[in-house]
């Protein structure tokens, strides 16, 4: 009995549950942080996996487009998924990394993979929300010990914390735009730190806001923007820049607004005050790296079982740092290095466990994030040293592109070094391009890309989706 006009064939049904299936994979991988290169090679995984090759994936920042153009003259067939929600989750990512694996493996049916699939996104979070909210402000607390601060301050910047959290989150259930809830939460930081600063409290109370904006810093999206542009995917690394750029003028807004009403009711704000970390190997110094390591582990929701390597590197990378900056090497420079090094370890490692390596880098250089060059560029700005503010913004700006640049450059050493069959080496446009590789590109892979605009015009038959929280 043939199926009916309306109806698709069973061959088709399954062509579409395998697309629909890599279409929820990418967003919840997207979703939690994963590079575009990442994200289109695992969904061509899933569906070579299940009996549909020859599929293109086009992913941008918050849509996902999967096309296949059969072999056998059907008709062509594109699918696409809107992500609408960018929360990461990294016990999640682990497990839809563990189904991609297996199902790439065979031993996974169709059907089982879209029921395990399922429960991935419905499982409940590995730490309760209040866990969350105490790991964040933690993250204050620990940048405020790393910068010099002490334990009455590391208290007031938890507190700072948790306070322009809860307005944050008060302000979404309204529906105010992100933006704005990272303002409020940057102003009411800086402000706890003013008021200590006017009461003329015996403590170095700038740490407060140092804290409270590397709690806020994006070291995720930057990661993720750097290596979205080494691999020539220059679309979503724009998007991902711009996101990275909102985020910090929300950021110094907050901060800007606060300095600027406390300079002119008389607050006695001086650059000559702002923290700064001790590059010294200090007992409370390191213990600060790594709280912020932890704090930022399990705010990302890693599993408990990868916090301790993660907060290895964390240590590895202030290590690192400081022993540089003994060696007076330019702290960029020192920066840069620093997460290469992390890069390179916490890559092996993961691709070792069997983890993504985000999993155990994005929390190790929460220590290098520039919290204190933002704030003294706006004290200085809001002090009338426009250039000054100047040069310190940029250096934060700098500061930040070289973490995420040298988190890649220690992995691209191992995919160098180790090959194809440790890292799972893929042909990217942007290699392509370079002297040597079109001779080193196995022959299957040649000139696919330049077929994708040929899929996009012969595309007639349409799946669309919206992502589901």
């Amino acid at each position: 009995m043939s199926a009916s006009p309306l109806e698709p064939a069973p061959v088709q049904r399954d062509i579409y549950r395998a697309m629909g299936l890599a279409l929820r994979v990418g967003e919840l991988l997207l979703g939690s942080g994963e590079a575009t290169e990442t994200v289109a090679v695992t969904m061509r995984r899933v569906t070579n996996a299940y009996g549909v090759p020859h599929c293109e994936a086009d992913v941008n920042l918050s849509v996902i487009t999967l096309s296949h153009v059969p072999t056998d003259g059907g008709a062509p067939v594109t699918a696409q998924r809107r992500v609408r929600r960018r929360l990461p989750d990294y016990d999640r990512l682990i497990a839809v990394h563990d189904l991609v694996r297996e199902s790439s493996g065979g031993s996974v049916p169709l059907d089982d993979a879209q029921a395990r699939l399922r429960e991935i996104t419905r499982r409940v979070p590995v730490y309760p929300n209040w866990f969350l909210v105490t790991a964040l402000a933690l993250i204050a607390s620990s940048a405020s010990i790393l910068v010099g601060g002490g334990w009455f301050v590391a208290v007031a910047a938890f507190c700072a914390t948790v306070l322009g959290d809860r307005v944050s989150a008060w302000l979404a259930r309204r529906g105010v735009a992100e933006f704005f809830q990272l303002t409020v939460a940057a102003m009411l930081g800086s402000l706890v730190s003013v008021l200590m600063i006017s009461l003329d409290a015996p403590v170095q109370a700038s740490a407060v806001v140092v804290g409270a904006v590397v709690a806020l810093l994006p070291g995720r999206p930057m990661v993720a923007c750097v290596q979205d542009g080494i691999a020539g995917e220059y679309v979503t690394a724009t998007g991902r820049l711009f996101e990275i750029f909102f985020i910090l003028a929300a950021v110094v807004s907050g901060i800007g607004i606060t300095l600027y009403a406390a300079i002119r009711l008389g607050v006695p704000l001086r650059v000559e005050n702002v923290p700064g970390a001790p590059l010294v190997l200090r007992p409370e110094q390191f213990l600060g790296a790594i709280g912020v390591t932890v704090s930022f582990a399990v705010a990302l929701l890693v599993p408990p079982r990868y916090l301790i390597p993660a907060a290895i590197g964390g240590g590895v990378v202030w290590t690192v740092f400081v022993q540089l900056h003994s060696w007076q090497v330019p702290t960029i420079l020192a920066t840069a290095v620093s997460a290469a090094v992390v890069g390179l370890f916490g890559t092996a490692y993961a691709k070792r466990v069997r983890v993504p390596p985000m999993v155990i880098t994005i929390p190790a250089i929460g220590t290098l994030l520039p919290g204190t060059a933002l704030y003294r560029g706006m004290l200085e700005v809001s002090l009338g040293h426009g250039d000054a503010g100047m040069d310190s913004l940029l250096q934060a700006l700098s500061t930040a592109l070289a973490l995420g640049a040298g988190v890649i450059l220690g992995a691209e050493i191992l995919r160098a070094v180790t090959g194809s069959d440790l890292t799972k080496r893929v042909l990217r446009p942007a290699a392509r391009r370079t002297r040597g590789s079109a001779e080193s590109a196995p022959r299957k892979s040649r000139g696919r890309r330049g077929e994708r605009g040929t899929a996009a015009i012969l595309t007639d038959t349409k799946l669309s989706g919206d992502a589901s929280a």
